[in-house]
C-alpha cells in the first residue's frame, strides 16, 4: 500500500517554479521523497516545471528556439497542458509577496507584475499603457466589489504577488475545469488581506467559493505598531489559510470563516505549528458573515455596538506624501539652503533630477496651483531665482512634532488639495490609524498644522479627520442628523467643537487601547458616547483642553488665555545646549533617576519618565522629536539634499515647549481614565441610533444647524485652571 500510494502521489503531484535553482532542488528533493517512501518515480521524471504559474495558460511557446533551447519549449508545452487541462483537487504553496512600485525611471523599462491573472492576454499593451483595464482578467473578481463600494483608492494594495497566486489558486482549483466541484487550497502568505480594506474583494471571492475557511494568524508584524516575532525572516506579518469546498459551488451563503493565533517567538510559534496534527489541535473563534468582513473575529463586549468614529465623522483623508524628504526641514534656513543648491544644479539636468527626487513629479512638467487659481506653474527646471518660489508654512511631520515644508504642487506628489482648501485658522486635524493596528498608548493625536501621511505615529499613519470643511469653519464634518440627535438626548445644543473634543478625549487616553486591545486588532475605532449629557460635558471639556495644549496653545483657547501661549510645566532648561557647529548634539541622554535629559552638554532638569516615555501608538514622542534634529537627523534619505541640515542646535526652547505640552498631558491623564471609567459604566448610544453618512458626505460639504441653549464647556476650562 506504502508503494502504491507513493508511487500514486508521485503520478498526481504537480508543481511550478520560475527559478533554475530552485527548479532543480525541487527536483532532487521530490525524487528522494518519492523513492525513500517505496514509490516509482513516473516514466517522463517528476512533474516539476520551470515556468512562470502567472503566465498565459494559453500562451504559445516561443518558436524556433536554437536546439540549445528546445528543452526548455517542450518543458513549456508540458506546463501549460497542466494549466490548461489537468484537474486539480488541492494547491498548497508559499507564493511570494511583494507590492511593485516602479519608480520614475523604471517607467517604460520594468514590466508590471501580476501577469495573465492581472491583464489577461493583454500584457503586452497594458506595458504600453498604464490605464488599461483588462476587462476579461479574472483579477477583475478581486476589484469589481471596491468598485461597487467607491472604496478603489485602496485598490494599489491588490497589486501584490501573493494576491494574484491567490487568484490563480482559485481560479485553477474551482473554475478552469468543470469537473473539480470541490477541492482544497492552502497557503502562507502576508495576512493583509485579513484586515485591509483594499482586500475586501478577495474575501467577498473566498466567501464565494469556500464552505469553509480556517486562519491561523502567525503574527509577525516588525514594522507596524505592535511588534511580534515572525516565522521567516521578513518584516510582515504572515497566515496560514486553508480554504475547502465539499461540493457544488454556492454564491448564496457566505462560508464559514475560523481563527486562530499562535503567538510566542518564532521558536515557540514553530514548535505549535510542529504538534498540529487535526483542526482540533487548536482553539477557534468565529469570524463575522458578511461578504466583506474583516478575516478576524469579533468579541462579545459591548465595544461593537458603537459608531465607528469614520461614520460619525464620515470625511477623512490621507495626509500629504511628498515622496521627498528634502522639502520638509527644522528650521526655514534648512529649506532656503536646499532650495539654493538645487537652482544652482540646473545647468546640469541629470544632477538636479538627482537632487530633486523624481517620482510622480517631475522637474520638467508644469503644474497648477493648489487652489487651482491662475495659471499653470513654471517647471522646477525653468526657474533661475535662488529665492523660495513659495512661503514654507508650518507642518505637522510628526505627532507634536511641527517642522517646515514647502507645500508646492510642483514639489509634492501627493499634497491633497482638499486639506489644503479646507484649511484655516479655526481647522484642526485628528490623526489615527484608522485602516491598520493601533498600539500602546494614545490613539489619536491633533494638531492644527495639515499633517504628513506619517503624522499620526510615522509607521504608515495615513487617516486624518478635519474637524471642518472649509477655510472659513462654517461647515462641520460631522454626519447628518448626529448632533441633533445627541442634543435633543441632552436638552442642550451640542456643538461640532465639543463633539469633536469628546472624541479626541476618549481616544487620546492610554486607557482606551488597554481596555480594547484584541477588539482594536479590527481597524477602525469606536466610540462610547454616554447618554449622561454632565458626564459628556466633564470628558468633552478635557478633550478641548488637550487640543489646545496638543495644537501648542492655537486651537479651542480658553478665554483667559493667549493664543499660542503653552502652559508653563515643570521641565526646566538648566544649562542651555550650545549653539556652535562643533558643539552639535549626536544622540540625546537621558537618566531616570535624575530625570535629567542631557542634549550634547545642555541639560534640562525635572523631566518625568512618564514624559520622556509618552507614547503615540509605539511612537516614543520626545524621542522621536529629538532624533529629527540630531547631527545626522533620523529617516530614509530620498536625496542628496537631505543632507543640508542645521549647522548647529537651535531647538531649545522648542524642546522646553514641547515638555511643558507633555507635562500638562500627563498630569491630565488620571483625570481622563477616570471619566473613560464614568463613560463605560454609563449608558451608552449605539450605531444603530445614528444615520449612516452619505456618499457625498464621504467627501464633500455639509452644513447643519440647531437652536438648542449651547454647552458652555470653555468656561468650565477656566475654572479648573
Amino acid at each position: 500500500m506504502r508503494v502504491s500510494a507513493a508511487s500514486t502521489a508521485a503520478k498526481n503531484i504537480h508543481a511550478f517554479e520560475i527559478l533554475v535553482g530552485p527548479y532543480a532542488v525541487a527536483h532532487l528533493r521530490l525524487t528522494q521523497q518519492i523513492l525513500s517512501e517505496g514509490g516509482t518515480l513516473p516514466q517522463d521524471g517528476v512533474h516539476v516545471y520551470l515556468t512562470d504559474t502567472l503566465e498565459s495558460p494559453y500562451a504559445e511557446a516561443p518558436g524556433r528556439l536554437p536546439l540549445a533551447l528546445k528543452a526548455l519549449g517542450e518543458e513549456h508545452k508540458r506546463a501549460r497542458k497542466i494549466k490548461q487541462d489537468t484537474p486539480v483537487l488541492v494547491c498548497i504553496g508559499n507564493p511570494p509577496y511583494d507590492r511593485q512600485q516602479i519608480e520614475a525611471d523604471d517607467q517604460g523599462v520594468e514590466s508590471r507584475k501580476g501577469g495573465w491573472v492581472r491583464f489577461g492576454d493583454n500584457q503586452q499593451e497594458a506595458d504600453e499603457n498604464e490605464q488599461l483595464i483588462a476587462e476579461q482578467a479574472i483579477l477583475q473578481d478581486f476589484l469589481e466589489p471596491l468598485r461597487q463600494a467607491g472604496q478603489m483608492v485602496h485598490a494599489k494594495n491588490l497589486y501584490n504577488d501573493y494576491v494574484y497566486f491567490w487568484r490563480w489558486a482559485l481560479w485553477k482549483v474551482f473554475e478552469a475545469n468543470e469537473e473539480n466541484r470541490g477541492g482544497i487550497v492552502s497557503f502562507i502568505t502576508a495576512s493583509s488581506y485579513l484586515r485591509g480594506p483594499g482586500f475586501a474583494g478577495i474575501r467577498q471571492v473566498m466567501r464565494q467559493t469556500f464552505d469553509e475557511l480556517w486562519i491561523i494568524d502567525l503574527e509577525g508584524d516588525n514594522l507596524g505598531a505592535r511588534k511580534t516575532d515572525n516565522v521567516f525572516a521578513i518584516q510582515s506579518p504572515v497566515a496560514i489559510a486553508v480554504g475547502i469546498r465539499y461540493g457544488e459551488p454556492q454564491t448564496t451563503t457566505p462560508a464559514k470563516v475560523h481563527f486562530t493565533r499562535v503567538e510566542g517567538t518564532e521558536k515557540e510559534k514553530l514548535a505549535t505549528l510542529a504538534t498540529i496534527n487535526t483542526f482540533a489541535d487548536l482553539q477557534w473563534k468565529n469570524c463575522p458573515t458578511g461578504w466583506i468582513d474583516l478575516f478576524l473575529p469579533i468579541s462579545e463586549k459591548d465595544y461593537w455596538n458603537w459608531a465607528k468614529i469614520t461614520d460619525l465623522f464620515p470625511w477623512q483623508e490621507n495626509g500629504v506624501q511628498f515622496k521627498r524628504k528634502w522639502t520638509i526641514g527644522e528650521n526655514v534656513d534648512v529649506l532656503q539652503n536646499r532650495w539654493r543648491i538645487l537652482i544652482a544644479s540646473r545647468t546640469s539636468g541629470e544632477t538636479q533630477k538627482k537632487l530633486f527626487k523624481e517620482a510622480d513629479k517631475t522637474i520638467s512638467r508644469q503644474y497648477p496651483p493648489l487652489d487651482d487659481r491662475g495659471n499653470l506653474l513654471p517647471p522646477i527646471a525653468n526657474l533661475t531665482s535662488d529665492a523660495l518660489p513659495m512661503q514654507p508654512i508650518r507642518y505637522g511631520y510628526r505627532s507634536f512634532d511641527r517642522q517646515w515644508a514647502l507645500l508646492d504642487n510642483r514639489l509634492c506628489d501627493r499634497p491633497r488639495p482638499n486639506l489644503f482648501r479646507s484649511h484655516g485658522d479655526r481647522q484642526v486635524y485628528m490623526t489615527s490609524l484608522l485602516t491598520s493596528v493601533l498600539g500602546e498608548g494614545s490613539s489619536a493625536v491633533v494638531t492644527s498644522c495639515i499633517p504628513d501621511l506619517h503624522h499620526f505615529c510615522g509607521r504608515g499613519a495615513k487617516d486624518v479627520i478635519p474637524l471642518w470643511r472649509d477655510p472659513e469653519a462654517t461647515q462641520h464634518n460631522v454626519t447628518h442628523e448626529v448632533l441633533e440627535f445627541i442634543g435633543a438626548a441632552y436638552k442642550c445644543e451640542v456643538s461640532p467643537e465639543d463633539f469633536f473634543a469628546y472624541c479626541y478625549a476618549i481616544l487620546a487616553t492610554p486607557r482606551y487601547v488597554k481596555e480594547f486591545w484584541s477588539e482594536l486588532e479590527t481597524p477602525g475605532p469606536r466610540i462610547p458616547i454616554t447618554k449622561d449629557a454632565d458626564l459628556f460635558k466633564q470628558v468633552a471639556a478635557v478633550g478641548r483642553k488637550l487640543i489646545w495644549l496638543h495644537t501648542y496653545g492655537e486651537r479651542f483657547v480658553p478665554s483667559s488665555k493667549k493664543a499660542g501661549k503653552i502652559p508653563t510645566g515643570t521641565a526646566r532648561c538648566r544649562i542651555g545646549t550650545p549653539a556652535t557647529t562643533a558643539d552639535y548634539p549626536t544622540k540625546p541622554a537621558y537618566d531616570v533617576g535624575t530625570q535629567e535629559l542631557r542634549i550634547g552638554s545642555g541639560i534640562f532638569a525635572n523631566v518625568r519618565q512618564e514624559v520622556w516615555e509618552l507614547s503615540i501608538s509605539g511612537l516614543k514622542v520626545v524621542q522621536s522629536w529629538l532624533a529629527y534634529r540630531m547631527k545626522d537627523g533620523a529617516g530614509k534619505k530620498s536625496s542628496p539634499l537631505d543632507d543640508i541640515r542645521p549647522q548647529s542646535w537651535q531647538f531649545d526652547n522648542e524642546l522646553l515647549e514641547l515638555l511643558w505640552v507633555l507635562d500638562a498631558t500627563v498630569d491630565l491623564f488620571p483625570q481622563l481614565s477616570s471619566l473613560f471609567d464614568e463613560v463605560l459604566k454609563s449608558q451608552l448610544f449605539v450605531a444603530t441610533d445614528f444615520p449612516q453618512p452619505t456618499q457625498a458626505e464621504r467627501t464633500n460639504s455639509t452644513t447643519t444647524q440647531g437652536s438648542l441653549p449651547l454647552f458652555d464647556v470653555e468656561e468650565e476650562i477656566d475654572e479648573e485652571e
